[in-house]
């Protein structure tokens, strides 16, 4: 659930990497070159892409821009074309009896079976409509943290291929020891590393 929400899981991340100098204009000129691509009208399995906050259908930013003061905040969405395991089996299989019989064979060659299967995914997905799926960040350029509402491992893998692809900017996630090292001053981060773990049974 989104940060737009009344609650919400989220991810601290460092922003890691060298900041160009004129740093908004680099993100905008970013921002649009990565923005989402439509595939309702092709026959993609699958797109990425950055879209508003505000609107998923906005990936132009016409509507509401995505830089609020110091903190940058975008919603990454990707859509996917899917079928169903149990759905794509049954009609392979319907496909391969169909064959067997007008060819009045005893059974199908593994080549011809290969050769079903890839026309019946292909046909599927076709007709698949995509699945759309948003999540938002909020990007503070001040401290070059990110917060990331989503706790999904293999979303946030996703969130750190795509947002160094796009702004070749490392993110590392936040443990605990980091987010202090963040907040506290020299003398009370020396002091961290004395700190040694406990055992508290």
């Amino acid at each position: 659930m989104g940060f737009l929400k009344g609650s919400a899981s989220f991810v601290r991340f460092s922003v890691e990497g060298e900041m160009p100098d004129n740093l908004l204009d680099f993100i905008a000129d970013r921002v649009v070159s990565f923005s989402f691509r439509d595939i309702d009208d092709t026959y993609d399995e699958y797109s990425i892409g950055w879209v508003s906050i505000l609107n998923m259908f906005d990936s132009q930013f016409k509507y509401a821009s995505y830089a609020a003061g110091d903190y940058i905040t975008l919603t990454m969405r990707i859509d996917e074309r899917k079928v169903s395991s149990a759905i794509l089996k049954k009609f392979i299989q319907k496909e391969e009896e169909r064959v067997r019989l007008e060819k009045e064979l005893r059974k199908l060659s593994r080549a011809m079976k290969v050769d079903i299967k890839d026309r019946i995914r292909t046909d599927l997905m076709r007709k698949a409509i995509p699945i759309p799926t948003t999540f938002e960040l909020c990007w503070s350029l001040t401290d070059s943290t990110l917060i990331f509402f989503s706790t999904n491992k293999k979303v946030q893998a996703l969130l750190e291929d795509y947002f160094k692809e796009t702004f070749g900017l490392l993110i590392k996630q936040q443990i605990p020891y980091v987010t202090a090292e963040h907040l506290l001053d020299e003398e009370q981060v020396a002091s961290l590393e004395r700190i040694s773990p406990d055992i508290f049974v």
